[in-house]
């Protein structure tokens, strides 16, 4: 089974106002609403694939209780944790000519609801797949990926992280099946600027060398690299389409990799799926679906 967790989970309300000016009322001419959290939008696209998974992670009030009935609407088990205080945080996203986001600050998450993760976390079994994806609500320890890790460690987990900075090189040491930042997030570990696929390679390995299994290095338009941990490199353009919301296309690189990983044990099949399956979800206004992936997958020349 495939877990993800996503700390700070949100409902995503995206309204496109034509004209918007500062200090008017305003009015929208389309609104939408999305569960949203990057280790939600994992489920969500795995769940498109045709692959089950449990979402975990803190809801609260009445946002709580309709980010989850959205995750039933979508076939999705959500085994969320209920928080006493605060409530699910609202990332309200406008459009108007150029995309504006105001994001929420999400409920008060103590030390006992990390405690009821734990024991969440304490339930999954050898062979198990856990996402730990997004960043870390100010309520919760800067440390609580690596403290996880570490605690899972005697499972033999396969553990996919998708985080930036300390937060991510400080779960190297634990051996994840996967990490995945950008080709910006990268340099920014080492100090560098890197632009091109060739340039992202020796530092992907030095990511490994620090204890990484597999690096997927996502590029937007560019593409994406895979340092994979049997030595092989693989390095691929993006998919030629217009880019139309790129909001979950690396969360959705992540899902893609994972489903074509499980399926076929074959890194060349897990890098492209990846590849296709990010480029699926910035192609649309929602999250990649199975038939507009195979759709790329089938196109796509090698």
């Amino acid at each position: 089974m495939i877990y993800t967790v996503t700390f700070n989970p949100s409902l995503d309300y995206i309204v496109t106002v034509p004209h918007f000016t500062c200090g008017k009322v305003n009015r929208t001419s389309e609104e939408k609403l999305f569960p949203g959290g990057k280790g939600i939008n994992v489920s969500i696209v795995l769940k498109n694939l045709g692959v089950e998974s449990t979402a975990l992670g803190f809801f609260a009030g009445f946002t709580g209780e309709k980010l989850k009935s959205l995750m039933e609407e979508k076939g999705i088990r959500a085994d969320f944790i209920s928080v006493a205080e605060g409530m699910t945080r609202i990332n309200v996203k406008l459009r108007s000519g150029e995309e504006t986001e105001i994001n929420g600050q999400g409920p008060a998450i103590g030390e006992g609801d990390i405690k009821k993760l734990y024991e969440k976390l304490d339930e999954l079994s050898e062979g198990d797949v856990l996402v730990l994806a997004g960043s870390i609500p100010d309520v919760m320890p800067k440390t609580i990926y690596m403290d996880i890790m570490g605690h899972l460690q005697e499972k033999k987990l396969h553990i996919a992280v998708d985080a930036t900075k300390d937060l991510l090189v400080n779960v190297l040491q634990y051996h994840p099946l996967l990490i995945k930042p950008n080709n910006h997030e990268l340099g920014e570990i080492f100090g560098v600027e890197l632009s091109k696929k060739a340039e992202v390679v020796p530092y992907a390995k030095k990511l490994q060398d620090m204890g990484a299994r597999n690096v997927l290095v996502s590029m937007a338009g560019e593409g994406a690299v895979l340092v994979a941990e049997d030595g092989s490199v693989y390095e691929a353009e993006a998919p030629k389409g217009k880019v139309v919301n790129s909001v979950g296309a690396g969360d959705s690189m992540v899902a893609g990799f994972l489903a074509g990983y499980l399926e076929s044990r074959d890194y060349e099949k897990a890098f492209y799926t990846g590849l296709c399956t990010g480029s699926a979800s910035a192609f649309s206004e929602e999250l990649a679906t199975r038939d507009e992936v195979e759709l790329l997958f089938n196109q796509y020349k090698r």
